[in-house]
C-alpha cells in the first residue's frame, strides 16, 4: 500500500502517519510535511523524487505530474489501465491525505490583501482530491484530522479501507472542494474596484450542511430537511443537544429558533423566559429567578401558552421545571438543566428539552456571530433570493429621544426599553404593551396597526392584566394619532417608537394632549 500525505494542518498527521508506517505502508509526501515526518524518524519519499521532477513555481507546481494523478485515477480492476501503469513506471497510490490551503482563514483576517488571498488559493490539493474521490473504489481520501482514527482503526482491523467508507469519504472530499471553491468566489466576487468588500458577492454560495431529515414540513404534504450553516455560530440553535423527547419538527425548530433568539436579547444576568407560540412572542418576563421569570410570562396569555415552545436564558433548576411540566410544553430551550429538573421532565417523555451552551458567546460590541447570531437573513422568492444583513441592531438608552413634553421616569424608561426588546422579536405590524418585567398584551401580524393595538389590549384583559400606567413599544411608526390613542385609551401611560412619519408632528402632538410621554428611537423593527 502507498500514501501520498500533504497536510497544510498537520494536527495528527505525524501519529497516523507512523501508523500507516507499521502497517507496511509506503510513504509519499510534499514540502514542509515530508520534513515533519522526517524529522520524526519516518522514511518518507518526497514527490519530487518520486515524480522525477523538481518542485518549481514557489511550490505552485508539484504535484500536477501524471505519476501523481496516474497512481490515483488508475482503476485497478481495468487491465488496460494496469498495463498503463507499468509501461510508464506508475506506482498505484492507495490512499490520499490532503488539506488544503487555509484560503477561508485568511481571507477572515482583517487586512487580508488580495495578494495573500490569491497565494492560499489551492490548485495541486483540489486536483488531487477530485482524482482520489472519482476513484474511490480504489482509493481512500482523507480531508481531515477527524477522519484518521476511524480509517486507521479499519486498516488495522482488516488490512483494507472498505467499500463503504471509501465511498463516505469521496462524498466528504467532494464537498470540502466545492465549500473551497465556494469561499473563492465569494470572496473574489466580493472584491470592488477600490479593493474593499461588498457586504452581498456579485454571486452567492450557499454552504450547508444537512442535520436530519424532518418527518414533513410546515404541513404534513411538505417535505423538509434541517441544515445548518458550514461554519454556524456559537449559541446557535443548531448548537442545540437534545436531551429527551420526541423527534424535533419543522414547526418546533422555527418556533425554537424565535423564541431562542428573542430570549438571548436579555442580560445574562437577569434571568428571562420566553413563550413562543406560532413564531411570536405570547410571554416574555424577567424575574428574580428562572421560576418567576416564567411565572409572570405564562400570565400574559396562557391560553397561547398551551403547547408552546418555552426558552429561558438561565439555567433551569428544580422549581422552574416544575412549573413548566405543570402545563403542556412542545419544547423547552435553555443553557442548562440541573439534575432535579431533568428528573422533572423524565415524566413528561414526549417534551423536547435543547440544551444550547452559550459558552463563549459574547455580547455588547462584539459582532454578530459572536453573538451568536445570523449575519444575515435570507428568504426565497420565486427563483430568487432576498439577501439582507439581520436585524441585529441593538438599542443604546443614549441614542433614546424624548419628543413630548412629559419626561419618561427611570421605571417607564426601563419598561419602555423591555417592551422594545420584545416588539423586535413580534411580527408586524406589532403592538407591545409591557410593565413590570413582563408582557402585558401583544398584538401582532396584522395588516392594521390599530388592529394589533386592539388585540394586544384585550388579551391584556381576557388574562384578567391590568393595563393602566403600561409601557408601550410599536416596531414601526405611528401614521396617524388613532393608533396612539388607542393604546392610551387601553392604559398606556409612555410609548416608544421608531418615529419617522410625515405625521410624526400630529402623533407627537397627540401624545402632549393625552399626558403621555414618548420616546422616539430612529430605529424601524418590521418582521415579515
Amino acid at each position: 500500500m502507498q500514501a501520498l500525505i500533504s497536510a497544510s494542518d498537520k494536527t495528527g498527521i505525524v501519529d497516523f502517519a507512523r501508523a500507516l508506517d507499521a502497517l507496511g505502508c509506503k510513504l509519499l509526501s510534499t514540502g514542509g510535511t515530508a520534513k515533519l515526518l522526517q524529522d520524526a524518524g519516518l522514511a518518507v519519499t518526497e514527490v519530487a523524487a518520486h515524480t522525477g521532477f523538481p518542485e518549481m513555481l514557489d511550490g505552485r507546481v508539484k504535484t500536477l505530474h501524471p505519476a501523481i494523478h496516474g497512481g490515483l485515477l488508475a482503476r485497478r480492476d481495468l487491465p488496460a489501465h494496469v498495463e498503463a501503469l507499468k509501461t510508464h513506471g506508475i506506482e498505484p497510490i492507495d490512499l490520499l491525505v490532503v488539506n488544503l490551503y487555509p484560503f477561508e482563514a485568511t481571507v477572515a483576517k482583517a487586512g487580508c490583501t488580495l495578494e495573500d488571498a490569491i497565494e492560499n488559493i489551492d490548485i495541486g490539493g483540489p486536483a488531487m482530491l477530485r482524482s482520489a474521490a472519482k476513484n474511490c473504489n480504489d482509493v481512500a481520501v482523507l480531508t481531515d484530522a477527524s477522519q484518521y482514527a476511524g480509517v486507521l482503526a479499519e486498516l488495522q482491523r482488516e488490512g483494507s479501507v472498505s467499500r463503504a467508507t471509501r465511498f463516505a469519504l469521496a462524498v466528504a472530499a467532494f464537498n470540502r472542494v466545492a465549500n473551497y471553491d465556494a469561499a473563492i468566489s465569494d470572496y473574489l466576487s466580493s472584491l470592488q474596484a477600490d479593493g474593499s468588500r461588498a457586504e452581498f458577492p456579485a454571486q452567492s454560495n450557499g454552504r450547508f450542511v444537512k442535520l436530519q431529515d424532518l418527518r414533513y414540513g410546515e404541513n404534513p404534504h411538505q417535505s423538509a430537511a434541517f441544515y445548518r450553516d458550514l461554519y454556524p455560530a456559537p449559541g446557535s440553535l443548531v448548537a442545540a443537544v437534545q436531551l429527551q423527547g420526541k423527534e424535533l419538527s419543522y414547526n418546533n425548530i422555527a418556533d425554537a429558533d424565535a423564541a431562542w433568539e428573542c430570549v438571548k436579547s436579555f442580560p445574562a444576568a437577569t434571568p428571562c423566559c420566553v413563550i413562543v407560540k406560532h413564531a411570536n412572542p405570547c410571554g416574555v418576563a424577567v424575574g428574580s429567578t428562572a421560576a418567576e421569570a416564567y411565572d409572570k410570562a405564562f400570565k400574559t396569555d396562557p391560553t397561547s401558552a398551551f403547547g408552546g415552545i418555552i426558552a429561558f436564558n438561565t439555567a433551569v433548576d428544580g422549581a422552574a421545571a416544575r412549573r413548566v411540566a405543570a402545563q403542556f410544553v412542545e419544547v423547552l430551550i435553555a443553557p442548562a438543566f440541573s439534575d432535579e429538573a431533568r428528573e422533572v421532565f423524565k415524566a413528561k417523555a414526549n417534551t423536547r428539552v435543547l440544551q444550547i451552551s452559550l459558552d463563549g458567546v459574547q455580547r455588547g460590541s462584539q459582532t454578530a456571530w459572536a453573538r451568536g447570531r445570523n449575519l444575515h437573513d435570507v428568504k426565497r422568492v420565486g427563483s430568487g433570493l432576498l439577501i439582507q444583513s439581520a436585524d441585529n441592531r441593538e438599542l443604546e438608552r443614549a441614542e433614546l429621544k424624548v419628543v413630548t413634553a412629559k419626561q419618561p421616569s427611570a421605571q417607564q424608561l426601563d419598561d419602555l426599553i423591555f417592551a422594545w426588546t420584545v416588539a423586535k422579536y413580534v411580527k408586524s405590524n406589532a403592538i407591545v404593551f409591557c410593565g413590570g418585567g413582563m408582557t402585558l398584551g401583544v398584538g401582532a401580524g396584522q395588516m392594521s396597526r390599530i388592529d394589533s393595538a386592539r388585540i394586544a389590549s384585550i388579551k391584556a384583559e381576557n388574562a384578567g392584566l391590568l393595563l393602566a400606567g403600561s409601557a408601550v413599544a410599536s416596531d414601526a411608526f405611528f401614521p396617524f394619532r388613532d393608533g396612539l390613542d388607542v393604546v392610551v385609551d387601553a392604559g398606556a401611560s409612555c410609548v416608544i417608537q421608531p418615529g419617522g412619519s410625515v405625521r410624526d408632528a400630529e402623533v407627537i402632538a397627540a401624545a402632549d394632549e393625552r399626558g403621555i410621554a414618548m420616546v422616539f428611537t430612529g430605529v424601524r423593527h418590521f418582521r415579515h
